[in-house]
């Protein structure tokens, strides 16, 4: 599409150089929230928090190794006038912005061939916190730039980073939490399960509130909206209807899936629409530079971790997660948001982020199929069934939405049954099942429940009903259908 504007405005028959400017602005407060939102929301909880620790220590400290690798790297090749010169608060936010991975093409290829689910929530797990955690460094970078460091030494400066990183991130952590079970008081106690749409309205509020509420008091939007995905699903998912509950999760699936290829589509379009300054060593030494931070990252914390791990990262997991580490929309976005001078600095950093996105999405995602295949990760029974072709669409494993975990229909007893008097839980989850659950939640009276099973029937029936009379409705769809 980019080739095509550049040569139709080339031959002067039309202009929409306005149309294509990619403004940072619009990526951060209408593109990327609903990605996060619905990464949060629709993460698979158990898995998620019984590696929480795992996965923190990799998208928290992992994030930050790889960012002052990258960063200090850059940094001194410049110095030592191997590459551009950057300054240091400089070379530090690219090596921030630069160490955001998204691994879509590995997830959908995890989902595809059924490796370890552990392997495929520490990937997943990592790359949603990571997003948050790459931003505020990126944001801290900035933050230093703007006040003038130079008379301030460099450990008062480390000190000075440190803190602000903490405010962010616990700060906003805590925002979003707030505003998660705060919307589950709410919809616990005002009961809107007879009027889905504004049930619906409530929710759509609640999501968006926290990142407004984050960004004006200077705190991470992106973090805050992040933890509030994770919340809201956790307990006020339970407290809609099932007909919000189900357009809830297929609106947000939709639209976070919607807004992501947006974000491709600029960015392919930007390699023609963008002014680029290209210099073949500095990215040459940002690839090498890139790859070695994140097997620094990988290897060692994950060494670290089997010490106190049941589930053990073997070798060739910890080479899978290594080779996972694509880089997506943010780093891209993140890169034109940066107010550096000169301008042909700017265009160096924004063109060496636009290649490095290329380098890892088209090797390293087209390498991992045939790598997993190598080196035998897969599950023997997955393996014999998909002899047959592999589908990584993204959207046909959006379509099942209605999953168990989510669809909650229990009453009061069956609660009790399923969770409370469970011998195996420990710590949060069991805190979690005795008492924030029952706080947070309505539990359903048989009442509730009949309503609820009729409003989904009415649905049904009337769907069936359009079918029925369809132009393509005839006795044989209809005995298949039943």
């Amino acid at each position: 599409m980019g080739a095509f504007i550049k040569i139709i405005e080339a031959q002067k028959l039309a202009n929409w150089k306005e149309e294509e400017m990619f403004r940072p602005n619009m990526f951060f407060l209408l593109l990327l929230p609903p990605i996060i939102f619905e990464s949060g929301y629709s993460l698979h909880k158990g898995n998620f928090f019984q590696n929480i620790g795992s996965i923190t220590l990799f998208s928290v400290f992992g994030t930050a190794i790889s960012a002052f690798i990258v960063g200090g790297g850059i940094y001194f090749l410049g110095q030592a006038d191997v590459i551009y010169k950057l300054n240091m608060t400089d070379s530090f936010a690219f090596g921030s912005l630069i160490s955001a991975v998204d691994p879509v093409a590995t997830i959908a290829i995890f989902n595809a061939l059924n490796v370890d689910p552990v392997l495929n929530m520490l990937v997943f797990g990592e790359s949603i916190l990571n997003d948050a955690v790459s931003i505020v460094l990126t944001n801290t970078a900035e933050g230093l730039t703007r006040e003038n460091m130079s008379d301030v030494s460099g450990w008062q400066t480390f000190l000075q980073a440190l803190g602000y990183f903490l405010k962010m991130f616990f700060g906003s952590a805590a925002l979003g939490t707030l505003t998660g079970l705060i919307s589950a008081l709410v919809l616990k106690h005002i009961d809107l399960r007879k009027t889905p749409s504004l049930e619906f309205g409530m929710m759509i509020i609640f999501a968006y509130l926290p990142y407004g509420l984050a960004e004006g008091i200077s705190l991470s939007g992106i973090m805050a909206i992040l933890f509030s995905g994770i919340v809201m699903s956790h307990y006020t998912h339970h407290n809609l209807s099932p007909v919000t509950q189900i357009l809830m999760q297929q609106t947000l699936r939709t639209v976070a899936f919607m807004c992501e290829t947006c974000v491709f589509a600029f960015l392919g379009l930007s390699i023609f629409s963008f002014p680029h300054k290209f210099e073949t060593s500095f990215v040459i030494w940002c690839i090498v530079l890139v790859l070695f931070g994140r097997a620094v990252n990988i290897f060692p914390l994950s060494y670290l971790l089997n010490f106190f791990r049941d589930h053990k990262i073997t070798p060739k997991m910890m080479f899978i997660m290594w080779f996972s580490g694509l880089r997506g929309a943010i780093p891209y976005a993140l890169s034109l948001h940066l107010g550096l001078e000169p301008i042909e600095k700017r265009q160096l950093i924004g063109t060496t982020t636009i290649i490095i996105v290329l380098f890892t999405i088209l090797l390293l995602g087209g390498g991992t199929m045939p790598l997993i295949r190598l080196i035998d990760i897969e599950d023997s029974k997955a393996r014999k069934r998909n002899k047959k072709d592999i589908n990584l669409s993204k959207t046909e494993k959006m379509g099942n939405t209605i999953e168990s975990e989510h669809l909650s229909e229990l009453t009061e007893e069956e609660y009790e049954a399923q969770y409370i008097k469970r011998q195996d839980l420990k710590g949060f989850m069991w805190l979690d099942a005795k008492y924030l659950n029952p706080f947070f939640t309505r539990r359903l009276t048989q009442e509730d429940l009949h309503h609820g099973r009729i409003q989904m029937k009415t649905l049904t029936n009337k769907w069936y009903e359009e079918v029925r009379q369809g132009p393509s409705g005839s006795e044989d769809d209809e005995q298949e259908l039943l």
